[in-house]
């Protein structure tokens, strides 16, 4: 039975020590939140009560911030917490934040996630055409493109969207919200407004969503999907020339797998990075929730900012690097199903 056990994980150790370290890891980084926090400038709680409170209204504000005792009771007192998943209170709605993400959060990562979504679909359509079936106008747009990598931020994408798209040629719906103001929202039963939309099968509420969500997702591509973009262009490229390839094309191999071939090669850096992107189309989204009036987490994050309340961004931070670190597991589980030598205990990588 024991050698069974550690036949298993011996086969199977390329995912679990993964696992088992996403927790560590947290850790880690929600520690490295709790003293950033407190490096902060000044007294947050005279920021939030005022330099007029008295003494019980101040230290009651302080207990909620978790600033009450030393540095170390602290700290303890913050693990501790978060090992029950009780991320404290909001200052400003004086609501469980745990409550005000469960709210908020899954309409961020939904339209991030749609984002990425459409920007790998796209960008492997475009390298194809670029690399294996060059269009004789489009190859050379798409590298001027890829080449802008990094270049082009959120904001001013937004912005440019709903100036030109909106205001002047006015294709797009009124940058107010998911749902036209003559429709109500459906009934919550995911917490993603998209997915719960499509469940109550109102058709209606759906061409609406579909329509106040296009501008938002292609703002988020046209931002983010360049380097995705640069990435895999190279890395076929390189990997057209590369012997194996040249093997499969002279062993007879037919188109389709060469094809399937050099992408599954090609595919793990441009993986790892789309992990990467994730993160940034997060804080992406967060920027166009607000320019598009869409609520969720961008609009949250704004008032607590203005409003200082310091135990609504160290739990978003934790929140957001949980989040990040089950992609980045993904992100290493897909690479080591492309590509086996990339698993623990392996010496050759390609």
């Amino acid at each position: 039975m024991w050698g069974a056990v550690v036949g298993f994980f011996r086969s199977q150790r390329w995912w679990i020590l993964r696992l088992v370290a996403l927790p560590f890891q947290l850790l880690t980084f929600a520690v490295v939140v709790f003293f950033l926090v407190r490096l902060i400038p000044g007294d947050p709680v005279l920021t939030v009560t005022g330099n007029q409170a008295t003494d019980e209204v101040y230290a009651r504000v302080q207990e909620q911030m978790g600033l009450s005792g030393t540095i170390w009771d602290q700290l303890v007192a913050y693990v501790s917490s978060l090992a029950r998943l009780d991320l404290g209170v909001s200052l400003l709605t004086q609501r469980a934040l745990a409550d005000e993400f469960s709210a908020r959060l899954p309409a961020t990562l939904e339209l991030a996630a749609l984002g990425l979504v459409v920007a790998v679909v796209l960008v492997l359509i475009a390298s194809y055409f670029t690399v294996f079936r060059p269009v004789r106008v489009l190859a050379p747009m798409v590298k001027a493109y890829s080449r802008a990598a990094g270049a082009i931020p959120d904001f001013a994408v937004g912005v440019l969207a709903i100036f030109l798209f909106y205001a002047t040629l006015q294709w797009a719906p009124a940058p107010l919200g998911r749902l036209d103001p003559f429709i109500s929202s459906p009934p919550q039963v995911t917490g993603f407004p998209l997915l719960d939309v499509v469940l109550s099968g109102d058709a209606e509420a759906t061409g609406s969503m579909l329509a106040h969500l296009a501008l938002p997702i292609a703002v988020l591509v046209i931002a983010h999907s360049a380097v995705l973009l640069r990435i895999l262009v190279a890395q076929l490229d390189a990997e057209l020339v590369r012997p194996a390839t040249l093997f499969r094309v002279s062993t007879g191999a037919s188109p389709g797998a060469v094809v399937a071939s050099v992408y599954r090669r090609a595919l793990p850096p441009v993986v790892t990075m789309v992990g990467t992107t994730f993160g940034y189309l997060v804080g992406g989204a967060v920027i166009v929730e607000s320019l598009f009036s869409f609520g969720g987490m961008g609009q949250y994050l704004t008032e607590a900012l203005a409003g200082a309340d310091l135990t609504a961004m160290q739990g978003f931070l934790v929140v957001i690097a949980a989040v990040s670190l089950v992609v980045f597991l993904l992100v290493d589980i897909i690479n080591m199903l492309l590509d086996p030598r990339r698993r623990p205990g392996t010496t050759e990588v390609s």
